[in-house]
């Protein structure tokens, strides 16, 4: 990889994250594609980046620990996006996470009844494509990508 400024390397985590996030909501509330939960799980990762980088720029101090952060964070992001392309595959089987939206809100078995109604979207099912690539499929390249860039930053950081 190139040798840029470390800033560079923020800036550009910044930036991916942020397009993922815009695209994800683009996608699900303009395009009209529901999500399924690990699908909102995989989301967490590029909004904690946007706020370590931005934490990063108003502290300016102790850069090392949070490229660390971040390669933590992605590390987290490439997991769950395997662990969803398993499912999407039929690797794995789907688990409580992509059941119920949210359990904590169902006081009564009426509640409960309603959710179980409604339709909810199964992790295995893949509703939007990008070039016939599921959106977890993107992620994960996406995923590891800021993993190679992270530890690369964290390796050089003395050189910069």
């Amino acid at each position: 990889m190139f040798n840029l400024k470390i800033e560079t390397y923020f800036k550009l985590i910044f930036i991916i994250s942020l397009v993922s996030i815009i695209s994800a909501f683009y996608i699900e509330h303009y395009l009209g594609h529901q999500p399924c939960n690990l699908c909102l799980i995989q989301r967490i990762p590029y909004g904690l980046s946007i706020i370590l980088i931005i934490t990063n720029f108003i502290i300016r101090k102790n850069q090392k620990f949070f490229i660390l952060l971040l390669a933590l964070i992605f590390i987290f992001s490439f997991g769950i996006s395997v662990y969803h392309f398993g499912i999407e595959q039929g690797f794995f089987q789907e688990s409580a996470v992509c059941g119920l939206k949210n359990t904590s809100e169902i006081i009564s078995k009426e509640e409960l009844l309603k959710q179980l109604s409604e339709k909810s979207i199964s992790c295995k099912d893949v509703t939007f494509r990008i070039f016939g690539l599921s959106l977890t499929t993107i992620n994960i390249v996406v995923s590891f990508f800021l993993i190679l860039l992270s530890a690369k930053t964290f390796k050089n950081y003395e050189k910069f």
